[in-house]
C-alpha cells in the first residue's frame, strides 16, 4: 500500500533526528535537563498529533484523493499482479463470476480496476443447464463440468427456488457424497490388485442395505453375488462395504481419499471448501463409508468435478481453471490458462478399470433411465459414458440429495461433470437427467428434449 509505506518512511525520518537533537550530551550540566524535559512536554504530544494526521493531510499536499488501505489494495495503482497462477487467477474468477455476462460467444466480466476476464465456459452447456434447472424450478440444484485435458471449467450453474442467497456459495461448500465414494473404495482395491473389475463379490442383504453389520455375515448357502464392474453400475451397498472392510482395508481406503484430495486444501486459495472423510470407528463405519453412507464424507461439487476429470485424464488430476485469459485495460491479454497438474490419484492402468466399471451406469444401472427414451434407445447416440449416481438424506440444506458425476466420450474424455439435485418434499428431477440434458447440449449441440425424467427415488 503505497501511501502506508510513504508514512512508515516519513515516520522515520522525523523521528531519527528528534531522537538525536533531544539526545542529552555527556558534557551537559544536570541542570540543563529540566528546561528541556518542559520543551519535550509540549514538542512530543505535538509530533505524535502530527504523524497520526498524516494519513488525512498528505494526499491534500501531494494532490491525492483520500482512501481506505482495503480500497487502495485494489486500485488501478495497485494493478493486478503479474505472478497470477491458476489458484489466485480461480478467486478472481469466482469473486467476478456473479456479474458475468455474453460477449459475443464468450462470458466476461470487467475488473473494477480496469480490464477484462474471460472465462472458460462452454456457454451453450452453461445455457442449457441453467434452462433446466429454471423450468423445474429446482429447490437446489449445482452443476460443474470441466475439460479434462487442460482444467477448463466449462460450466458452472446453481439455482435455488428454496434460498436464492445459496445460490453463490453453492459450488464452494461441502456435501454428503453418496454412493460417489464407491469410485474410491473401487480404486483402493483396484491398486493392490485384489480385485479386478471382473471379480464376483458374494454378499448378504438386499442391494441398497444400510445395515453394514449384515453385509459380510454370508450364509452357507445360497448368498447373493454381483461381479464388481455391474455392481458399480447398480450402485450395490453390500458389495463395496465388503470390498472396503474385506478387500482393501482400511488403511488403504483412507490413504486413497487422502490422495484424491480429502482433508486438506486441495485448491488453496480459492472458495473451495476442503473435502472431508472422517476416520471409520469400526469395521461397520467402514462398511457404510465404502458403500457411500458415511454421512460425514462430504465434497463440493468442485471438487466432484475434478475427481472425475481425473479419471478421465487417465488419473492425473489438473487444477480446475474459471479462467481462459485476463486483458488489461487496453485490452491487451496479460494472462493466459496453462494447464497445472496438483496431484496423481490413480496409475492409467487402474483410471482405465475404473473406466470399464463406470461404463454400466448409464447402459444398464441407475441412469438408464435417464439417457434411453421409452423404446430403450440411447438420447446421446454414439456416445459412451462413464458415471456414477449417489443418493442420500441430508440436512445441510434439508432434503434428498441426488448426484450424478460423469465423462464422456468414455475412450477419449472431452468433459466431465457433477451435478447435484437437492429435493424435498415434492420431487423436481434428479442429478442423472440434468447430467444428461449437459451431455446432450456438449455433443448435439441442439435443443433440449424438455422430456422430464420420472421423479423415482430409486
Amino acid at each position: 500500500m503505497q501511501d502506508f509505506k510513504h508514512l512508515t518512511s516519513k515516520g522515520r525520518r522525523r523521528k531519527e533526528p528528534l531522537r538525536n537533537s533531544f539526545k542529552r550530551p555527556e558534557s551537559a550540566h544536570p541542570e540543563e535537563s529540566k528546561p528541556r524535559k518542559r520543551h519535550l512536554r509540549i514538542l512530543l504530544p505535538a509530533l505524535a498529533a502530527l504523524i497520526a494526521a498524516y494519513p488525512v493531510f498528505s494526499p491534500v499536499f501531494s494532490g491525492k484523493t483520500a482512501v481506505s488501505s482495503d480500497h487502495e489494495e485494489s486500485s488501478p495503482a495497485a494493478k493486478l499482479p503479474r505472478d497470477l497462477d491458476i489458484f489466485s487467477s480461480f478467486r478472481l474468477g469466482a469473486g467476478l463470476f456473479p456479474s458475468a455476462r455474453l460477449e459475443g460467444d464468450r462470458l466476461t466480466a470487467p475488473i473494477p480496476e480496469g480490464g477484462t476476464v474471460v472465462f472458460a465456459v462452454d456457454t451453450v452447456v452453461q445455457e442449457r443447464v441453467k434452462q433446466v434447472m429454471a423450468q423445474f424450478d429446482v429447490p437446489y440444484g449445482v452443476f460443474v463440468a470441466i475439460e479434462p485435458k487442460t482444467g477448463r471449467v466449462l460450466a458452472m450453474v446453481s439455482h435455488s427456488s428454496a434460498s436464492p442467497g445459496w445460490e453463490e456459495r453453492a459450488f464452494y461448500g461441502v456435501y454428503p457424497m453418496a454412493s460417489l465414494f464407491k469410485i474410491i473404495t473401487a480404486t483402493a482395491a483396484l491398486e493392490q490388485g485384489k480385485v479386478t473389475p471382473d471379480t464376483v463379490i458374494p454378499y448378504n442383504g438386499g442391494n441398497y442395505s444400510e445395515s453394514a453389520r449384515y453385509w459380510s455375515t454370508l450364509p452357507r448357502r445360497g448368498a447373493q453375488e454381483m461381479d464388481i464392474t455391474t455392481a458399480m453400475g447398480k450402485s450395490v451397498n453390500p458389495v463395496f462395504g465388503r470390498v472396503a472392510s474385506d478387500i482393501a482395508g482400511r488403511e488403504a481406503v483412507l490413504r486413497c481419499a487422502e490422495r484424491y484430495g480429502f482433508n486438506h486444501y486441495l485448491l488453496p486459495g480459492t472458495p473451495v471448501q476442503p473435502s472431508k472423510a472422517e476416520h471409520p470407528l469400526t469395521d461397520n463405519d467402514l462398511r457404510l463409508m465404502g458403500a457411500g453412507l458415511g454421512r460425514e464424507v462430504k465434497i463440493s461439487p468442485v471438487h466432484a468435478a475434478v475427481m472425475m476429470a481425473a479419471i478421465a485424464n487417465g488419473g492425473t488430476m489438473l487444477a480446475p481453471s474459471l479462467v481462459d485469459e485476463i486483458r488489461n485495460a487496453d485490452g491487451k491479454v496479460t494472462y493466459v490458462h496453462q494447464p497445472r497438474t496438483i496431484r496423481s490419484i490413480a496409475a492409467p492402468e487402474v483410471a482405465a478399470q475404473l473406466t470399464q466399471m463406470l461404463s454400466t451406469t448409464v447402459t444398464s444401472g441407475t441412469s438408464r433411465r435417464a439417457f434411453h427414451d421409452s423404446h430403450g434407445r440411447p438420447k446421446i447416440a454414439n456416445v459412451n459414458i462413464a458415471a456414477k449416481t449417489g443418493s442420500i438424506n441430508g440436512t445441510d440444506p434439508e432434503g434428498h440429495y441426488s448426484w450424478f458425476a460423469a465423462y464422456a466420450p468414455a475412450e477419449n474424455p472431452r468433459i466431465a461433470l457433477a451435478a447435484l439435485v437437492i429435493n424435498q418434499d415434492k420431487w423436481k428431477i434428479k442429478a442423472s437427467y440434468l447430467g444428461e440434458q449437459a451431455l446432450e447440449a456438449f455433443f448435439l449441440r441442439g435443443p433440449g428434449t424438455g422430456d422430464q425424467e420420472p421423479g423415482s427415488r430409486h
